[in-house]
């Protein structure tokens, strides 16, 4: 039993004006659904309702990543084996979130916020916005404005220990270790985790602070790296600040770029990266050595932001701790 995808994410914004501003203008994504609350996003070639869900919110953070299961069936089965592990979980009703089916939501050991679901409505242009492409194999018209990203990539969370959430990820999710780095002393700095072919999906990198779990950031895929230069003239023209890039991720093989959106959470922009279709794949491990070169192969320095900024990280209608359900 293993997820099969990552889905979306859902991020708490302070200003969801400016923020709705920012994720559209800017970076490029379309509205599915919106109310004075909500909105609703998903880049050009995504298929799925949404992959972003802005909330408005009194703090920046995530409230939810969305993981989609194998089968139907799944559900029931990851309940049962939530109850073994003593997780405390919380059902939330089909249609609540528009786009999708019953959600079984559960805090992991670390305290990152996930959701399985199966049930997922396709996104359908609604025939009077001008995005029905007449290509079957685009959901909508190839993207025409701000950065225009093609689809939803990954999220990366701050956490005390990545060695172990990475470990309970592999072994209760079925989702893949690709690669990791550790410093000298042998502890785990971050670990990069992917189910489908992706170089990765989810990232877990230590939180140099230790307070707990901490988004760090989403992620959208351009298709190129002109279009990295591109994005970042955007960004630039926008009064967007860049904390990091462009550069390249030695771990991955991909040109990043990240910023800050209006309310406070961390964006990456990226393109390229390696996939992965061997079966039996082994992680690669970065020694102490050539840690760096993990992180950036071009030499630029990474800022102190970037080990220790990230937003809140749990369900607001639910404890904030994974703890043993009362027997």
């Amino acid at each position: 039993m293993a997820v099969a995808h990552l889905g979306h994410a859902e991020i708490r914004v302070t200003d969801l004006e400016r923020s709705r501003w920012f994720f559209t203008e800017v970076l490029g994504l379309y509205v599915t659904e919106e109310n004075e609350e909500r909105v609703f996003l998903r880049a050009w070639q995504d298929w799925d309702h949404h992959t972003l869900l802005l909330t408005k919110s009194d703090h920046a953070g995530i409230e939810h990543v969305g993981w989609r299961v194998e089968t139907p069936e799944d559900m029931g089965a990851y309940e049962k084996r939530l109850k073994e592990l003593g997780v405390e979980y919380h059902w939330i009703e089909g249609g609540k979130e528009p786009g999708q089916g019953d959600g079984l939501r559960f805090l992991t050991p670390g305290g990152m916020p996930f959701e399985l679901y199966w049930e997922r409505e396709l996104y359908t242009p609604n025939g009077v916005d001008g995005l029905v492409s007449e290509l079957p194999s685009h959901p909508q018209k190839y993207a025409s404005r701000g950065i225009g990203p093609r689809r939803f990539d990954h999220v990366n969370f701050l956490a005390d220990d990545p060695g172990t959430e990475q470990e309970w990820l592999s072994r209760e999710l079925g989702i893949h270790h690709r690669y990791y780095a550790e410093n000298s002393d042998g502890d785990r700095l971050a670990s990069w985790l992917s189910r489908t072919n992706l170089s990765h999906e989810i990232a877990v990198q230590r939180n140099k602070n230790q307070n707990g779990a901490l988004l760090h950031h989403v992620a959208y895929f351009v298709d190129s790296p002109d279009q990295m230069m591109r994005a970042a003239t955007i960004l630039a023209d926008n009064g967007i600040e860049i904390e990091w890039g462009p550069g390249q991720h030695g771990t991955s093989g991909a040109i990043f770029l990240y910023c800050f959106e209006p309310s406070g959470n961390r964006v990456e922009v990226w393109t390229g990266g390696f996939l992965i279709f061997a079966p039996d794949w082994e992680p690669i491990r970065w020694t102490p050595e050539i840690a760096g070169l993990a992180y950036e192969l071009w030499g630029s320095e990474m800022p102190d932001t970037y080990l220790t900024y990230g937003t809140e990280s749990h369900f607001t209608d639910a404890s904030q701790r994974s703890v043993p359900s009362p027997s």
